[in-house]
């Protein structure tokens, strides 16, 4: 086995990567598949999803599903390539710029399995925050210069552990309530995003009301950074984000 997976296991059928939760041992974060794409719609077009999400076009259609896995995916095989690689490099982990990993799956007792949901980390392109010039563990709301500061985040080179990142993330409602996205976001944070890209600082946006989301970061050592109100257009609808921070 390749050392460099570190904390990615092997599926013994398939040979697909993956990184088991902590509590939930039927669950696993996998990179995606190009056959994903049908399972995403049906979750992406229920309101008990949607409306927590700014970005998914409502209807939600395959087209949609497709240009989604052409964003996420080929980052994710580029590090999994990476890291084959640097399978003879046997002194240390190296450190990489993407988690490749971010499909939830439930585990049949037969060793298949089906997409639930998804936790995306990628680097933060908001803009509204920035850490603080006295306090380098505080965020500091800073929406007068977004655009450079986006521009600064995705210029950094990966592993600066100044790189601000960011979680995305939606669980099937029927899946709600099992405290799943909790040890998600943790799993990721703890096995993969710290150790092996260097990440110390990482946000979380939700909107006012979504009292779940916010409960899975908080629980993650997040804290509440700042309240935008009226602040985001959500297919005609105006809503309040909330946005949290972690650093490490």
């Amino acid at each position: 086995m390749n050392p460099q997976l570190g904390t990615l296991e092997l599926n013994p059928r398939t040979g697909e990567p993956f990184l088991r939760l902590y509590f939930h041992h039927d669950i696993i974060i996998t990179p995606p598949r190009w056959d994903d794409a049908p399972q995403f719609i049906p979750y992406l077009n229920d309101p008990l999803v949607n409306e927590w999400m700014s970005g998914p076009p409502v209807p939600y259609t395959e087209v949609d599903a497709q240009n989604w896995l052409n964003f996420v995916k080929p980052p994710a095989d580029a590090v999994l390539k990476q890291l084959e690689e640097a399978k003879d490099q046997l002194d240390s982990l190296i450190i990489v710029g993407h988690c490749p990993v971010s499909i939830i799956r439930k585990v049949n007792e037969d060793g298949s399995d089906f997409m639930i949901g998804a936790v995306d980390l990628i680097r933060y392109g908001g803009g509204e925050v920035v850490i603080s010039t006295e306090n380098p563990e505080e965020y500091v709301e800073y929406l007068k210069n977004k655009g450079e500061n986006v521009k600064i985040n995705m210029d950094r080179d990966p592993g600066d552990p100044e790189i601000i990142w960011s979680f995305g993330d939606y669980v099937a409602p029927a899946y709600h309530g099992q405290g799943i996205m909790t040890d998600a976001v943790r799993t990721i944070m703890t096995k993969w995003a710290i150790p092996r890209m260097n990440a110390r600082k990482i946000t979380a946006s939700t909107f006012a009301g979504n009292i779940g989301s916010q409960r899975v970061f908080e629980k993650n050592g997040f804290k509440h950074i700042v309240t935008l109100p009226d602040y985001v257009n959500v297919r005609g609808n105006i809503k309040t984000l909330e946005i949290f921070g972690w650093t490490g």
